[in-house]
């Protein structure tokens, strides 16, 4: 009996140390986290589906959204509401579909324009007239409007128009939406929604599958180039945009996000890593993620950009697409 006694107590007393030791290593381990933001609201698409194809598809997009608790922020081109000057009940219905999903909305200019082909003035008169019908809305769901993203990340040219504009989107109560995992989905996208169109279904579904693969081929990289730049992996911030290919893939995607070990979170969560408040080096004009202009600041060689997963041609060629 002693024995068998002793014997108990060591096994007990054995699995009560395994057991702490298996929940400080789970305390250890952070889950990854990302935040989720689609460009180009209320939809990219208007001129090449009808309106109802459009209604469904937000529809599918928004209740993928809600449906995973994904936090996810919209970027409204504000000019999309209208139609010969008059703002379409349909379009801004999209929106507050997303404002009534606990979805948050930002400003991403009224017409989309770049700001390496516009005057700073320009720039600014984009961003207040692509918030007069959007802040209005926003209050009316005690939302506040507080995000402003760069279409085609063109975050300025100079550091003179840098800092202007800088200055005017805070005196504006405006906080820039960077983007750490860029991707080309916007060109899956049209070719894309060009099968769907066609009506080859069989094309459209194996596009599908291919975008998301390509996702998560995007996520290998930057979570690899995260390691190599700040020594661990940093909240992520992932740019996709409003549209067929988004709406039938979100589902899917969302659930193969979760499989690696990603939490989904609002841009303010993400950005409380320190790792958002370092330099950008860069000026250019093309469309790059933060990652890379973090990795310009500090002057890391060409070498430190290579491998990035790119569209595959025949994705290009069906998309009618030249260049990422």
């Amino acid at each position: 009996m002693k024995r068998n006694g002793l014997a108990h107590f060591r096994f007990v007393a054995l699995s009560l140390l395994s057991s702490a030791a298996l929940s400080i290593g789970a305390a250890a381990v952070e889950p990854r986290r990302v935040a989720i933001t689609i460009d180009d609201l209320p939809w990219v698409e208007f001129n090449q589906s009808t309106v109802a194809e459009v209604r469904k598809r937000h529809l599918h997009l928004v209740h993928a959204l809600s449906r995973h608790d994904s936090k996810a922020i919209g970027f409204v081109n504000e000019g999309k509401l209208f139609v010969d000057g008059v703002v379409q009940p349909s379009r801004s219905r999209m929106l507050k579909d997303w404002l009534q999903r606990g979805l948050d909305l930002g400003n991403h200019t009224y017409s989309h324009v770049g700001l390496h082909a516009t005057s700073i003035e320009d720039y600014e008169q984009a961003i207040l007239s692509g918030e007069t019908v959007l802040r209005p809305l926003m209050q009316t769901h005690a939302r506040e409007l507080q995000w402003f993203r760069h279409p085609f990340l063109q975050a300025g040219r100079d550091d003179e128009v840098r800092a202007r504009l800088d200055r005017f989107l805070a005196e504006h109560g405006y906080r820039i939406a960077p983007v750490t995992i860029d991707n080309g989905d916007w060109i899956f996208a049209r070719a894309y929604v060009n099968a769907l169109n066609a009506g080859d279904s069989a094309l459209a579904l194996s596009l599908r599958a291919r975008f998301i693969a390509y996702i998560e081929a995007k996520f290998d990289y930057y979570e690899q180039q995260s390691k190599r730049l700040f020594g661990r992996e940093i909240p992520q911030v992932l740019l996709l945009h409003a549209s067929a290919l988004n709406a039938a893939a979100m589902d899917e995607m969302l659930q193969r996000l979760r499989k690696r070990g990603y939490v989904f979170a609002t841009l303010e969560e993400v950005m409380e890593d320190p790792t958002y408040a370092h330099d950008d080096g860069y000026r250019g004009g093309a469309g790059i993620s933060w990652m890379h202009r973090w990795a310009m600041a500090e002057k890391r060689p060409h070498v430190f950009y290579d491998g990035e997963p790119e569209v595959p041609s025949d994705v290009m060629a069906l998309a009618g697409v030249d260049s990422e």
